[in-house]
């Protein structure tokens, strides 16, 4: 059966930015959830000097539970050579970061949709990005995973990748052991896709997935597809909510992970409005785990 993760969604700007939430205090407030490890986020300010990363696994592990991913933002589609290297030598160190940390998993993004791309231009240069940090994700046993993301919180556009089309062409492009999809099905939904859809043409990449629900305040999808067209911008049509209860199947998304064997992370990208909205995520997901997941 899939492992169960979970983000600190409600408290990165504490952890981020302000400094006012420790890890410790995320990791004791987290361990009554029951899951089974915690998603990090290459950001966290204690994670800043790489002399604190050992002590940082072990708060984690003090607890019973392990750091399965790291989640980071590079931005690989900047058509200038020099940033591209720096945000080359950003990923490699967030891939050391992820290994000192204990997980196996480290996110990357394609970059900004800078208006000025091509689509063509913009794979080439992703793909290029990708593969320059593949050898250091061998090297230090770790695998990257590509999310069909909508736009990182620091980012002024939205993500090169965010279409199903450009992502899948993407993914097809690199064919590497160490490298495979994270899959958020929420996010398809504000790309204008459906979710199903894009699962069923990667599934056979997707290494973990981000747990998060969506619900719509207004109107219908069809009015979201029309929407800015289904991308630019969060949609205020849609908003953050319990898993279950809002637009994800999520009997069809594990049916279709099933389908194909998926036995990795899951990881819970929730408790926007507060932890017993967490607790409550994680319940509703663990329970259709062990449902499609049966011992």
């Amino acid at each position: 059966m899939p492992k169960l993760a979970a983000f600190p969604k409600a408290f990165m700007r504490a952890l981020v930015k302000d400094g006012t939430m420790t890890l410790r205090e995320w990791v004791d407030l987290a361990a009554p959830l029951g899951v089974d490890g915690l998603e990090y986020y290459s950001g966290f300010l204690e994670l800043v000097d790489p002399a604190r990363w050992p002590a940082a696994r072990r708060e984690v592990e003090r607890r019973g539970m392990v750091i399965p991913m790291l989640c980071c933002s590079p931005d690989f589609s900047h058509p200038d050579a020099a940033f591209r290297a720096a945000e080359i030598e950003k990923e490699k160190n967030w891939i050391r970061m992820a290994a000192t940390l204990g997980a196996g998993y480290c996110r990357v993004l394609s970059g900004q949709r800078r208006p000025e791309l091509t689509r063509a231009q913009g794979i080439d240069l992703v793909v290029q990005s990708i593969e320059a940090c593949l050898p250091e994700a061998e090297k230090c046993g770790v695998t990257l995973i590509i999310e069909n993301h909508y736009k990182d919180d620091f980012w002024l556009y939205p993500e090169f990748a965010q279409k199903m089309d450009v992502f899948c062409e993407l993914v097809d492009r690199i064919r590497h052991p160490r490298f495979g999809v994270n899959y958020d099905p929420s996010n398809a939904f504000l790309a204008g896709d459906d979710p199903i859809e894009l699962l069923r043409r990667v599934k056979h990449r997707v290494l973990t997935m981000h747990a998060s629900d969506r619900t719509l305040i207004s109107g219908t999808l069809e009015d979201l597809r029309n929407e800015e067209g289904g991308a630019e911008g969060y949609a205020k049509r849609l908003k953050h909510g319990t898993i279950g209860r809002g637009l994800n199947n999520y009997d069809a998304i594990f049916s279709e992970l099933r389908s194909v064997g998926f036995d990795s992370w899951v990881s819970i990208e929730d408790g926007v409005d507060g932890m017993d909205q967490l607790v409550e995520s994680v319940r509703f997901v663990r329970a259709k785990l062990k449902q499609h997941w049966p011992a």
